[in-house]
């Protein structure tokens, strides 16, 4: 079992930046691809970025490709979003996901955390 707990959102204005951390516990995750959903109200989860278990693959999802930026430490068991240029259509509860396929389908993924919220307003 691997469980996952985000940190960081919070209410940023546009332009500005946050940075989500996800730390997992139960069992090393370093076998693991790791990365971020969201879901804003009314509409369907959506996939963020993903990182394979080496940081050699990684995917974005086009509206955030040169915004974000996915990071883990697997010595520490943490996955980090850093999220730059943050825009109004960015608001949403987070995610944080894992396990062993690197995908990005939300029913790929048997480990999620509990989501934290990201509000992008002035």
């Amino acid at each position: 079992q691997v469980q996952l707990v985000e940190s960081g959102g919070g209410l940023v204005q546009p332009g500005g930046s946050l940075r989500l951390s996800c730390a997992a516990s139960g069992r090393t995750f370093s076998n693991y691809a790791t990365g971020w959903f969201r879901q804003a109200p009314g509409k369907e989860r959506e996939v963020v970025a993903i990182s394979s278990w080496r940081s050699d693959r990684k995917y974005y999802a086009d509206s955030v490709k040169g915004r974000f930026t996915i990071s883990r430490d697997n010595a520490k068991n943490t996955v980090t979003l850093q999220m730059n240029i943050l825009k109004p259509e960015d608001t949403a509860v987070y995610y944080c996901v894992a396990d062993t396929l690197f995908s990005t389908l939300g029913t790929d993924y048997g480990y999620w955390g509990q989501g934290t919220q990201v509000t992008v307003s002035s």
